[in-house]
């Protein structure tokens, strides 16, 4: 799924103020796949992690369960399900390491199960430079499923009017898998683009959230209209909406 290079800085401050490059140490690492999918027979899957940067890296890994709280949120718990093998990494600059992911529990259930493996740098594991005034400590957090035969999305969204020119698309999956919209279009019932939103987020199942679609160039009007959801796997779902004056 290629390799993710801009990765979530945690940002370990040790004041206050704000410090000039020269006095930050980081380092930068990848990890492909960005995603993992799992079947239930699958054991273990392989996961490359490369050091990208002209430093020694420490690296530690952890599983997570992943679930969503009612309004999408993640809701994370430490989980021995899964262990990736070995825990802590330690790359040599510029080099590479293929780990294993592997499942201890069998999966249960018609639906799918959801995890997260996040993978972060040990900062306290460099030696320590007088220079260096601030450490920050990079992160890469993908998410990982595993799929039972049959199990899929199914979404079903609706809209409402929240500002002039803005309409709330509030979309529900009541599916077995995750869903997630990459994309949102709202057209007049004639076709034409009222307004397109580029971004969204997972849902995972009985999970419902909702997504602001703003138009750049005016007030949307109110009416029957078509709401066009394109997802990640490329699929595009068409839903006829109704938005209030």
């Amino acid at each position: 799924m290629g390799t993710l290079r801009q990765l979530l800085v945690l940002g370990l401050l040790a004041g206050a103020g704000v410090l000039a490059p020269a006095s930050s140490l980081a380092g930068l690492f990848s990890v492909t796949p960005v995603r993992i999918f799992m079947a239930p027979k699958d054991r273990a899957i392989a996961v490359t992690v490369t050091n990208e940067g002209d430093d020694e890296l420490v690296m530690q890994a952890d599983i997570y369960s992943w679930k969503q709280k009612p309004d999408g949120a993640d809701d994370l718990a430490l989980t021995e399900d899964l262990i990736l093998a070995p825990p802590i990494i330690k790359l040599a600059p510029r080099s590479r390491q293929v780990v294993r992911l592997a499942r201890l529990s069998p999966a249960i259930g018609a639906e799918q199960q959801t995890y997260r493996l996040v993978v972060r740098e040990v900062p306290e594991a460099k030696p320590a430079d007088k220079n260096v005034q601030l450490q920050i400590a990079l992160a890469f957090s993908m998410p990982v499923f595993v799929t039972p035969p049959g199990a899929k999305p199914q979404l079903d969204c609706a809209v409402e009017r929240a500002g002039a020119d803005v309409v709330r698309a509030t979309c529900a999956n009541t599916g077995t898998a995750y869903a997630q919209p990459r994309e949102f279009t709202l057209s007049s019932a004639a076709g034409q683009k009222l307004a397109v939103r580029d971004s969204g987020g997972y849902l995972l199942p009985s999970i419902k959230r909702s997504f602001d679609i703003k138009r750049a160039d005016g007030r949307i009007p109110g009416g029957s209209a078509k709401l066009a959801v394109t997802l990640d796997n490329g699929t595009t779902l068409s839903f006829d909406v109704t938005i209030g004056e």
